[in-house]
């Protein structure tokens, strides 16, 4: 039975209360995702932190979309798939390129697709990726750092697109248009 509150500024747990406000301030709204993580104040404060680090990687905004949204998709996340399509058209992404990853189509290039192809290799593998497909994300450009930077942004998913799953998280209006119907 899945009977999570999304919580606001009035209903939250005291310790929620400015984590909340720092959403509202970020986003202009405190998103339905933040609104069920307010429930354990841990976890939202977490999820925050580590989008925070993810957003500072040394990835470029498409590469970020290429890692968060394969991520997504893999894990069916019936949230995050159009939120961070939202976040890519925020981001000024090519809609062709956040199309491509939704439908598993080929990357744009070379470079996007080792990395959509080692991510999901440690999603699927679960840390665990053969010598030949790290020679290839090596080969296309990226290097060790990189490599560590792609699991926060797993431990990031992870976390959101889980609680997405325990508490069927409502798709915020700002995102419903990114649903694919």
């Amino acid at each position: 039975m899945k009977s999570f509150q999304v919580h606001d500024m009035n209903s939250a747990p005291a310790d929620s209360k400015p984590l909340l406000e720092k959403s509202l301030n970020a986003y202009g709204m405190i998103p339905n995702l933040h609104g069920i993580m307010a429930e354990a104040p841990a976890a939202l404060q977490a999820y925050q932190t580590m989008n925070e680090l993810f957003l500072d990687t040394s990835f470029n905004a498409e590469e970020k979309t290429v890692i968060w949204q394969s991520i997504n998709v893999e894990h069916g996340c019936h949230y995050c798939v159009p939120a961070h399509s939202a976040i890519a058209r925020s981001m000024q992404v090519d809609e062709r390129l956040n199309q491509a990853l939704r439908e598993g189509n080929p990357m744009p290039n070379a470079k996007l697709q080792a990395l959509r192809d080692t991510t999901l290799a440690l999603v699927r593998g679960r840390g665990r990726v053969e010598d030949a497909e790290l020679e290839h994300f090596y080969r296309a450009g990226y290097g060790r750092q990189q490599l560590l930077e792609i699991i926060v942004g797993i431990s990031q998913k992870v976390m959101s697109n889980y609680i997405n799953h325990l508490a069927d998280t409502p798709v915020d209006d700002a995102f419903k248009s990114f649903v694919k119907k």
